[in-house]
């Protein structure tokens, strides 16, 4: 069985073939240019698209995980972050009308389409719970329990990156003061490296790139080569993460957590930290068995999550 699964990004869309048993067979990827509109966007849904479908009658379905609040029959897309001129679009019917109306189209948060990436292909794979966070632009969560998504009463729980740590805190890109976004999303993250940099003069950050520059690539490998600036930066944000994710496991009840994500590529240097202090936030009956695990999947994640959405559905109609 093949299924296309689609990652709907603000820089990139991201399209693979996935077969259900082997994983990705081919990818496509073009820019999205959102700042040129909904209609542009979904124009260029369709160019990633196209060429994956040239043996059409062999795909069972479309999935797509895309940034914004999801209705539960994964049909509605509302009010996706970082995509001007949307509001509500059915992204089902819409997709239908530009790839064919044969096929079943399913959309579902990223962040969640990640989830169901790792739980089927990548770090989650051994795990029937666990708490998925992403770690990029902004923060984006899923909650998995017995390997299925957790959706909430209306298709949109998991929007754990706006849970608040600090309510005197920043506001986060959605307005929300002082949510774990906004420490750890990446505009965020930098612009706390720029401040906590002053304290390091002889960073090489200040050099190469400068501080106009920064990423959080950049100082991934700033502090990959020793640099004390770069490491205290990614220590503070380690200690964030751990604070953070020690209220979710009071919440939940759920232990095992995988970080995925551009900013996750930091690896230990970031998921040490963050395991040291979990327990410090986590109550004395709760702490055993918690795991704090890296997803390695990158981008892949979200292409082959999003095809799980037509593979799950599939499944589903064949038990009833």
């Amino acid at each position: 069985m093949q299924a296309i699964g689609i990652d709907l990004g603000g820089t990139y869309i991201k399209a693979a073939l996935v077969h259900k048993a082997f994983g990705l067979v081919k990818t496509n990827s073009v820019e999205t240019g959102a700042q040129k509109g909904k209609e542009h966007v979904l124009s260029q849904i369709e160019l990633a698209v196209k060429p994956l479908m040239r043996r059409r009658d062999r795909i069972s379905g479309v999935g797509i995980g895309a940034p914004g609040s999801i209705d539960l029959d994964r049909r509605m897309l509302i009010k996706p972050a970082n995509m001007p001129g949307w509001d509500v679009v059915d992204m089902r019917q819409t997709l239908k009308k530009r790839l064919g109306k044969r096929l079943n189209v399913y959309v579902e948060n990223d962040a969640n389409a990640a989830a169901l990436g790792s739980a089927r292909y990548g770090a989650a794979r051994n795990y029937d719970h666990f708490i998925m966070v992403t770690l990029g632009t902004g923060v984006g969560g899923a909650i998995v329990f017995n390997k299925r998504i957790f959706r909430g009463s209306t298709g949109a729980a998991g929007e754990i990156g706006h849970v608040t740590i600090n309510y005197a805190g920043p506001p986060d890109l959605t307005g929300v003061n002082g949510a774990i976004e906004a420490y750890l999303g990446q505009r965020f993250l930098v612009g706390h490296a720029r401040e906590k940099l002053d304290e390091f003069p002889d960073s090489i950050l200040h050099v190469a790139p400068g501080l106009d520059s920064l990423t959080p690539a950049t100082i991934t490998d700033a502090a990959l080569n020793g640099d004390a600036g770069a490491i205290s930066i990614l220590e503070w944000a380690g200690k964030k993460l751990g604070c953070f994710l020690g209220g979710m496991v009071n919440l939940l009840d759920i232990r095992t957590i995988v970080i995925g994500g551009g900013v996750s590529k930091a690896g230990d240097l970031l998921l040490k930290t963050a395991r040291e202090t979990i327990p410090s936030y986590i109550i004395p009956g709760m702490q055993d068995d918690v795991v704090l695990i890296q997803e390695t999947l990158g981008n892949e994640a979200g292409m082959l999550g999003a095809a799980c959405l037509v593979f799950d559905q599939l499944d589903d109609e064949k038990q009833k």
